[in-house]
């Protein structure tokens, strides 16, 4: 074996990840150069370090006492030949896994992100713009951003802003079905555009508050995101139940009228999320500094404006 602390590595790295495909990507080498690797080592060895089938890979009982002396041994070379430089470098090198919900405004985040995180080439960016709620271990995220209640305690949680919902109807939508007298007048006469839940295929409910909830009668347009469903309601097909930072430049301009305003409506919490981990990769923690920063300064310029 030519490389004994390459092979260290490759062992530590793996019996972190149990994947080959992603020990590969966080090496970045091939996934036949891991298993190789592997294999040499445990041939030098003697004994096996992984018990693998097609479904999944584990420490074998020689492996999990072999991980920590070679954990140590990877540390203590770091510590006597890695250069302040190369050690910088290698903390800010690797994968960070970030999920969005599909916003537009994402074009201006994702450009800002990408911008404050130039000087480290090394630092591989994953990110999901989806509406669908990802698991952090399922899924492997690192960071995440939400609208909704605060996570429970297994979470690191920063939040950005307040977000509010509006009732909103287009001025043609009034004009043609008349100023609704009452939210039991509007849920009777006005259509309504819906977001279709992705984990359920069913139309998310209405809810105004946790002891209120808006059952329309009828349902004229669905989708799955809300842009979609503000063209709609611009159009004058339909009633929307929007974020407040979507609809306000369209309430200023007169192209969206607010129903009943002085109807309580709960607001959330927009929130920037990690995972509590024992370590956190300094990749994790400046990106996640980085992005909370980006948030509250987009958010902030859209309230403002």
């Amino acid at each position: 074996m030519n490389n004994r602390f390459e092979a260290l590595t490759v062992f530590c790295s793996l019996a972190e990840t149990l994947q080959f495909k992603e020990t590969a990507s966080r090496l970045a080498v091939s996934p036949p150069v891991v298993t190789r690797v592997i294999a040499e080592l445990e041939d030098y060895l003697g004994e096996p370090l992984f018990q693998r089938n097609t479904r999944q890979v584990r420490l074998t009982d020689f492996g999990e006492h072999f991980l920590p002396e070679a954990q140590a041994l990877l540390a203590q070379s770091e510590r006597l030949f890695v250069s302040g430089k190369q050690r910088q470098e290698r903390e800010m090198s690797g994968l960070v896994r970030i999920t969005v919900p599909s916003w537009r405004i994402n074009d201006n985040i994702l450009a800002k992100l990408l911008t404050a995180l130039a000087p480290y080439p090394e630092l591989i960016i994953d990110w999901r713009d989806t509406m669908s709620k990802l698991d952090t271990v399922t899924h492997r995220i690192d960071i995440g951003v939400r609208i909704g209640l605060q996570p429970d305690d297994k979470f690191i949680v920063k939040k950005i802003t307040d977000i509010g919902d509006v009732l909103v109807a287009s001025p043609a939508l009034i004009a043609q079905l008349g100023k609704p007298s009452s939210l039991d007048d509007l849920v009777t006469r006005y259509p309504f555009a819906a977001q279709i839940n992705p984990s359920t295929g069913r139309a998310w409910p209405f809810p105004l508050n946790p002891s209120q909830i808006l059952k329309p009668h009828r349902i004229n347009f669905l989708c799955t995101d809300t842009y979609t469903a503000l063209q709609a309601v611009l159009q004058g097909k339909s009633v929307g139940l929007l974020s407040d930072f979507l609809c306000e430049p369209y309430l200023q301009s007169g192209q969206l009228v607010r129903l009943f305003p002085k109807v309580d409506i709960q607001k959330w919490q927009l929130f920037l999320y990690r995972p509590y981990e024992t370590v956190t990769p300094p990749r994790v923690l400046k990106v996640f500094e980085v992005l909370e920063g980006i948030l509250k300064e987009e958010f902030g310029r859209v309230v403002r404006g």
